[in-house]
C-alpha cells in the first residue's frame, strides 16, 4: 500500500542540520528506547545522542552526507530522519549508503519511513548514484519496510551487533539498483 506521509519531508542544509540536532537527538533516544539496533545502547544519554547529530551536521557541512527529516507540518516536530552517505571510495562513484533511518515510535505506521526512503533514493538518482546499500536488524520493522519498498536482501550475518538491551542481533544487508 502506498500511503502519502502526513509529514513534510525535506533535506536539511548545513545550518538546519546543526539547529535541529537536539530534535534529532530526541528521535534517536526514542528509537533506541524502543529497541532499535542503530549503533547505540539503552539507556542512551541525551548528550551522547546530541554529540552524534552534531557529528552528522559536520558531515553535511563537508558534503559527505545528505540529511533528511520528516516533520509534522502543523507543529514542526521532527518525526523521523534518514541519511544518504555520499563519501565513497574513488572506485565506487556510482554508490551511496542509507544510514540511520529512524521514525519516532508514536509516528510509525503512517508512511513516514517510506517517504523518507523515497526522498533519499531520489537524491541518490539525481546525483548519479545508481547502487544503494544498507543494513538493518534482522527481523525488525526496518527489514519489513525495505522488502516492501523493493530492496533486495543479500544475506544476514548472525550476531553482527547488539540490540540496545545487549542481546545479540543479526544484521540483514540489502541493496537497491536504481539503474535496473
Amino acid at each position: 500500500m502506498n500511503r502519502a506521509a502526513p509529514a513534510l519531508i525535506r533535506r536539511l542544509n548545513v545550518a538546519e542540520a546543526a539547529s535541529l540536532a537536539p530534535a534529532l537527538a530526541e528521535v534517536l533516544v526514542d528509537c533506541v528506547a524502543g529497541g532499535a539496533s542503530v549503533s547505540f545502547m539503552h539507556p542512551l544519554e541525551p548528550d551522547r545522542a546530541l554529540a552524534f547529530w552534531q557529528g552528522v551536521a559536520a558531515g553535511v557541512a563537508a558534503g559527505n552526507r545528505a540529511l533528511f527529516v520528516a516533520e509534522d507540518p502543523a507543529t514542526g516536530t521532527v518525526l523521523g530522519t534518514v541519511q544518504l552517505l555520499l563519501d565513497m571510495p574513488p572506485n565506487q562513484p556510482h554508490r551511496a549508503e542509507i544510514a540511520k533511518m529512524l521514525v519516532r515510535r508514536t509516528a510509525r505506521g503512517r508512511g513516514i519511513g517510506t517517504a523518507l526512503m523515497r526522498a533519499a533514493e531520489a537524491l541518490a538518482a539525481d546525483n548519479g548514484r545508481t547502487l544503494l546499500v544498507l543494513d538493518t536488524a534482522e527481523g525488525g520493522e526496518g527489514e519489513r519496510l525495505y522488502r516492501r519498498l523493493g530492496w533486495i536482501a543479500i544475506g544476514t550475518i548472525p550476531r553482527y551487533a547488539l540490540h540496545p538491551d545487549g542481546r545479540p542481533c543479526g544484521s540483514t544487508f540489502f541493496y537497491r539498483d536504481l539503474a535496473a
